[in-house]
């Protein structure tokens, strides 16, 4: 299906090397399919190109023209710059897929004009190593088989599900932020190990097997996380002493809280850019 095709990033930050990373990994396509382009940072443009094999080009408007499927991967806040300035080397086969947080559809396809056929996707950067929980869903002139396209594109660095394009403010509060906010509840874990006397080698392996765990067993079991938990706890023991902690910070009510938080966020940088245009 991705043969053939060659694969532009317009933008080349965390976002744009996670899925290359990934796609170049799994052999998705070969290097030489992948196009990075952006327009300050030439030094990493270099770096994507000695890691990844991959091509780079500074001049976006040629780098676009040559693309098959262009992956709008910049900063949100210079979508409309940069889609205005490579808007005269675009053409109406090319596809183009965002991944750009809190900008709908709709606008995209008004700034590129002729009907440009856009899909709106919100993966992770747990691309990086094929583990993404990604969301996809079509815009107004998307064809079934191109979402069908970009779904086997990101299938190749994680799980993919489609969902009407509504709900993507949500997918992007709870799995686009979403590793942001374990690794944040790792550094705690990391001080708390270091303050026992763990050396951060230890403390390093512990954790992160901890964590690998955690995501197998909630894959195979049916069961729910609260029941998860709870059969890990025994009355008066260890578990229930550090959950009965949590409880009393009241930190699940402080994770919905963020979670809620970064969805209100992606609706509002949805609405600054519908109206700046």
């Amino acid at each position: 299906m991705l043969i053939n095709k060659t694969i532009t990033f317009l933008g080349a930050g965390a976002m744009a090397e996670a899925i290359i990373a990934g796609l170049v990994r799994h052999q998705i396509v070969k290097p030489k399919q992948i196009i990075a382009t952006n327009l300050r940072d030439k030094e990493k443009l270099t770096y994507l190109e000695t890691t990844y094999g991959i091509q780079t080009n500074s001049n976006r408007g040629e780098a676009v023209s040559r693309g098959d499927i262009i992956i709008l991967a910049m900063k949100p806040k210079h979508v409309k710059e940069a889609i205005e300035d490579v808007q005269k080397m675009t053409n109406v086969q090319q596809l183009f897929v965002s991944v750009l947080a809190g900008i709908p559809t709709t606008y995209i396809e008004e700034l590129l004009g002729n009907k440009a056929c856009v899909i709106r996707t919100m993966p992770n950067t747990s691309a990086k190593v094929g583990e993404s929980a990604t969301a996809i869903s079509k815009g107004t002139y998307a064809t079934d088989d191109q979402v069908n396209e970009v779904n086997a594109l990101f299938s190749a660095v994680g799980n993919v599900t489609i969902v009407d394009e509504q709900k993507l403010d949500a997918v992007t509060g709870l799995a686009g932020s979403g590793p942001a906010y374990f690794y944040f509840l790792i550094e705690a874990m990391e001080k708390a190990a270091e303050a026992a006397g763990l050396t951060e080698e230890e403390a390093s392996g512990l954790i992160t097997q901890t964590v690998v765990g955690v995501g197998k067993r909630l894959q195979s079991s049916s069961k729910s996380s609260r029941e998860l938990y709870e059969e890990v706890m025994s009355p008066n023991g260890t578990t229930e002493a550090g959950i009965n902690v949590l409880r009393e910070r009241k930190t699940q009510e402080a994770m919905t809280a963020a979670v809620t938080k970064a969805i209100s966020r992606s609706k509002e940088l949805g609405k600054v850019f519908i109206k700046s245009k």
